[in-house]
């Protein structure tokens, strides 16, 4: 993926984008400025690591933390939701997951839930088990894929 094309893009698509980061601690929102130009188009990250976070700075409901827990599709749409909301951006992706080391029968390491919200339509949310890959690699998978659902959403919103 070509970032500096992604964010040429969303230039063009006068399109805004926030990210809401948990488990990746702000590497899709570093990833995104580390190109020259992406003031332009990046809003701003939130980092929420705790649900207390979550709950704080990006209005997700307690209920859903309790009956889901971090690591679910629900928080992922609630945090890309919240992004939104919570900004001046038209695009947002979330990322909450077990990077590792570590996990549990019901949610094990590897799992990374995302979610995709853009003005005017449906939030996007899924789960990929990229295994135990190792903390190191499974937020950089996670990363990647962030970036990539970026990259879909501006098509979508292209075609609206």
């Amino acid at each position: 993926m070509n970032l500096t094309d992604l964010l040429d893009r969303a230039k063009v698509q006068g399109v805004m984008i926030a990210t809401a980061e948990s488990c990746t601690g702000g590497m899709v929102a570093a990833a995104l400025t580390d190109i020259p130009g992406s003031s332009a188009v990046v809003d701003r990250g939130f980092v929420t690591y705790t649900n207390t976070a979550k709950q704080q700075m990006l209005g997700v409901n307690a209920g859903t933390l309790d009956a889901h827990g971090a690591v679910s599709e629900q928080v992922a749409r609630e945090m890309a939701e919240g992004a939104l909301e919570h900004s001046e951006a038209q695009l947002a992706v979330s990322i909450t997951g077990i990077a590792g080391p570590g996990g549990s029968e019901f949610k094990p390491e590897g799992r990374v839930c995302f979610g995709l919200a853009a003005s005017g339509m449906p939030t996007h949310v899924e789960t990929i088990e990229f295994g135990a890959l190792g903390r190191d690699k499974v937020r950089v998978a996670a990363r990647d894929h962030a970036l990539n659902l970026l990259s879909t959403g501006l098509f979508t919103l292209a075609q609206k």
